[in-house]
């Protein structure tokens, strides 16, 4: 099978340095609009894909972003492996701004949202123990470290609805109390939906700030944290551009199974199933339905 490596970029990242044949291109399915064109091309002879999370010119907040669209979108361009990239605060005195964290594990606080491509009329569960894709990861933290960035592997990501950061109190229960490492506000249901349409995902925390809880950084500055996000974006943009000579340009299956993540999750029977949903499920579930 093909390698084609899916990049979402979130604050501060909004393209691809270096792509060859690079080109935006509209693509739209049944779920809606994605967040903006999708800018594809190959690096080192692998085709890439990059979707800016929140659009050209940062339009939607983390609530409006249309989460369902994007991931249909990167599975309708054949993408195999989907790389975010987000910006986030931190928990942890060591886990500094400028620092990245590969995450593996989420607490999803979000409540405004859509979560799943199934619903009434074909009913799915897939299984979210592990939702990010060890392999992946494991190339995320690889080029990270090539690059010389100061990368961080494994963490807990608390998924917060936003616009608005964290309260003093509420930083202090995600940290002291519920062993939070980062706090953000877009990779949920992001990798929610990514496994249900049976991609491989990893997830690449840029540390801007230490949210409201240290006692000698005082509440998040905008300014600090826009500063950190343009330092940041350069090494994303570095640590992205390694990622192709490690995956390679062809792949077998998942070793961890994210590839088939439906093989036992659907559980309404083929008699019964909504024919309307079922056909906008054609790029996400087509391989069982």
């Amino acid at each position: 099978m093909e390698t084609v490596i899916g990049v979402i970029g979130g604050s501060g990242v909004y393209d691809i340095e270096g792509l060859e044949d690079a080109r935006w291109q509209a693509v739209e399915g049944p779920w809606g609009k994605p967040s903006d064109e999708i800018l594809t091309g190959r690096l080192d002879g692998v085709r890439m894909a990059f979707l800016p999370r929140h659009g050209r010119g940062h339009v939607h907040s983390p609530s409006s972003v249309p989460y369902r669209a994007n991931i249909d979108a990167l599975k309708r361009l054949g993408v195999t492996d989907v790389v975010s990239v987000s910006a986030c605060g931190s928990f942890r005195e060591e886990l500094a701004p400028g620092d990245f964290v590969v995450v593996d594990q989420f607490i999803d606080r979000t409540f405004a949202r859509e979560k799943s491509f199934f619903g009434t009329g074909c009913v799915g569960h897939v299984s979210l123990a592990f939702p990010t894709c060890p392999r992946l990861s494991a190339a995320c933290a690889e080029a990270g470290e090539a690059e010389g960035i100061r990368i961080h592997r494994g963490g807990t990501y608390l998924a917060m609805e936003g616009p608005q950061f964290s309260t003093l109190a509420e930083s202090k229960l995600y940290r002291e109390n519920w062993g939070c490492d980062v706090i953000g506000m877009t990779n949920m249901p992001e990798a929610k939906l990514a496994r249900e349409a049976e991609l491989c995902y990893a997830s690449v925390a840029m540390i801007t700030d230490y949210d409201s809880w240290h006692p000698h950084h005082g509440e998040v500055d905008i300014a600090a944290i826009i500063a950190t996000l343009k330092c940041n974006a350069d090494k994303a943009r570095a640590l992205v551009g390694r990622l192709p000579a490690l995956l390679g340009a062809s792949r077998g299956p998942c070793p961890h199974g994210c590839d088939r993540a439906l093989d036992y999750a659907i559980l309404t029977a083929p008699d019964k199933r909504d024919p309307a949903l079922v056909a906008k499920l054609d790029a996400v579930a087509g391989r069982v339905l």
